[in-house]
């Protein structure tokens, strides 16, 4: 038998036992929702109580897991996430490996071997990412060392917007550095084939059945790399098929107003019947990948329902219609669900990062002025001290990206600036642009908008807070500024100095209630977004901002979500945005969610700098 016909025959088996096979992947994404994410979450509210704070941000992660709490509970939760995988698969292998008639009966009958496993599963799953942890650390450390090498002279964002030949060569480097840890992981795995079938079935000590599983496969590692690679290919091509339908249905739906409120039904039952069917996928492609696992383990209890060179996917009408009903009445009721959601009254502020970067240079007065022009309710800028004690408006730690000037901003003099073009990168006719003061800043949106001032250290703080409090309270916009830093301490220390300031924390990634923080407000990463956090954020009477969103779609998507604050480049698209969904019904904006979710984007632009 050829390797395809095996692959081929693997998913007829599977699809003999779909409904089986589907109930059982419904039944533990069930359990991971129900056990799985307050798990989780508990673990590491857990851990981050002991740092002191509700929340843990972006590089305080870093150093919070390099910790001996956090490196337990890192390795916890990813042992809780391995535990239910395992769990999954081990329920799908036995009803592959047992073949028994009847769906409920064959659940039955498999949880109650599977439970009298659970605590050798337990163990397995856990040594499983040890395992996969020591691997992957040696290279993960090599990776970070040829960062550090290349990557770290200048500010990082020169490197990934001018990429220069160190980036190349890093990039190559740790590309190797990738490659060779995917051979070694991708060899051990297939050692380890079946190490869970010798816990699951011939009740093996689970610190052994590595050891014995290589063993078993040895001189079989290459036939079922090829059937793994197989099995890969038919199921991301049927992924692909299936994302492909649904992408042109949605990039082609033409709809008028007068019919749009029934063909929002009609896409809401597509959209359903598109997640039941990456179910099935799901639920058949891991029933594939347990049989042909099994075949290494014992190959005399493989039992194939069909003939490999005649392969015929029968199905059960009964059972596509329940699905087809199922799916329907769970996509017209969270359909409703997620209408009711949507925004009627917008009630978003416009912020525009760095001025209006997407037409001006960044952070230059031709920005400032431009973002002004576009009616932003707030204009985000960052500020550093110079070594003149000097408090300029400039993002990186360096001129290397704006002007390829090797000069630290803690460095250099206000002298040292004058001579330095910041705009002309943009275009030339900013070749006049030079870096500017907050207090220039401050004077010039005076009277016409909002000032968000984020405060950049890079590990060189002298005195910017108080230095930036003075300044304001100096241009009299005590009332019109907030503050913001990705730096949590930095936060505090702004709250304790004047406490009757908005102040809010930048946050790349999180982990912990960010809501719990005392700030006024949250700026997040608009890919880190969830419905939760927003909701959690406004349960404290705070706002929410989300950061750097320049697609049409996309800030429709935010605004119809509930956020309080766009920052982004384009701040009169962002006008635009808001003015146009006025005229919109809700349904209307639930299409334009739709479309967004669906990857369909109006703005193609390339931006340099998307970083808060």
């Amino acid at each position: 038998m050829t390797t395809i016909q095996t692959v081929v025959s693997a998913y007829s088996q599977a699809w003999s036992s779909r409904v089986t096979m589907i109930s059982t992947v419904l039944t533990f994404r069930l359990i991971a929702l129900a056990i799985l994410t307050p798990a989780v979450g508990l673990l590491i509210n857990l851990a981050v109580s002991l740092s002191d704070q509700s929340a843990l941000t972006d590089q305080d992660i870093a150093w919070f897991l390099l910790t001996p709490v956090g490196g337990i509970a890192a390795i916890g939760v990813l042992s809780i996430v391995a535990v239910i995988s395992v769990l999954s698969f081990a329920m799908i292998t036995l009803v592959i490996y047992n073949d028994q008639p009847g769906t409920l009966l064959a659940l039955r009958n498999n949880a109650i071997i599977l439970t009298g496993r659970l605590k050798a599963l337990f163990i397995y799953a856990f040594l499983l990412i040890l395992r996969v942890t020591a691997i992957a650390a040696p290279f993960v450390v090599v990776g970070l060392l040829v960062a550090k090498r290349f990557l770290t002279q200048f500010d990082i964002n020169y490197y990934l917007s001018n990429r220069p030949p160190d980036f190349y060569i890093a990039a190559s480097i740790i590309g190797v550095v990738v490659a060779i840890l995917a051979i070694v992981l991708l060899n051990r795995l297939l050692s380890w084939a079946v190490s869970l079938h010798l816990v699951l079935f011939d009740k093996a000590n689970p610190i052994k059945v590595f050891a014995d599983s290589a063993r078993r496969m040895k001189g079989h590692r290459l036939s079922l790399l090829k059937q793994v690679a197989g099995w890969l290919a038919i199921r991301v091509a049927i992924a692909s098929l299936m994302a492909a339908i649904v992408g042109i249905v949605v990039r082609f739906l033409s709809v008028d107003s007068e019919s749009l409120k029934s063909v929002l039904l009609i896409v809401i039952v597509a959209v359903s019947l598109w997640s039941l069917a990456g179910v099935v996928l799901v639920s058949i492609s891991n029933g594939a990948l347990a049989c042909l696992l099994i075949s290494y383990f014992d190959l005399d209890r493989v039992h194939a329902k069909s003939n490999p060179n005649e392969v015929q996917l029968s199905f059960s009408l009964r059972w596509v219609a329940v699905g087809i009903l199922v799916a329907c009445g769970v996509g017209i009721a969270s359909g409703m669900a997620l209408v009711d959601r949507i925004q009627t009254n917008d009630s978003v502020e416009i912020i525009a990062h760095r001025g209006a970067a997407g037409d001006r240079p960044e952070n230059t007065m031709a920005s400032i002025r431009k973002a002004l022009d576009d009616g932003a309710d707030w204009v985000e800028i960052d500020v550093q001290e110079t070594a003149d004690n000097k408090v300029i408006v400039v993002h990186d730690s360096d001129f290397m990206k704006l002007s390829l000037v090797d000069l630290k901003v803690w460095d250099a003099t206000m002298e040292d600036l004058a001579d330095i073009d910041i705009g002309s990168w943009f275009d030339p006719e900013f070749a006049k642009e030079r870096t500017p003061l907050l207090r220039d800043v401050l004077l010039e949106a005076k009277g016409r908008s909002n000032v968000l001032i984020e405060l950049k250290y890079y590990g060189h703080d002298v005195d910017l807070e108080n230095r930036v409090a003075k300044i304001v309270e100096a241009t009299d916009m005590t009332a019109n500024i907030a503050t913001m830093s990705l730096k949590y301490p930095a936060v505090e220390k702004m709250k304790t100095l004047r406490p009757d300031w908005r102040s809010g924390v930048l946050a790349t990634a999180s982990i912990g209630n960010l809501a719990k923080l005392n700030t006024d407000f949250v700026a997040v990463n608009g890919a880190s977004l969830s419905q939760s956090l927003i909701d959690d954020v406004h349960n404290e009477g705070k706002d929410i901002y989300v950061w750097t969103i320049n697609d049409p779609l996309d800030m429709s998507n935010m605004m119809s979500r509930g956020v309080d604050g766009i920052i982004t480049d384009e701040p009169a698209l962002a006008r635009t945005v808001l003015e146009l969904r006025a005229e919109l019904s809700t349904p209307e904006r639930f299409l334009l969610v739709l479309a967004d979710v669906f990857g369909v984007q109006l703005n193609t632009a390339n931006y340099r700098d998307a970083s808060p």
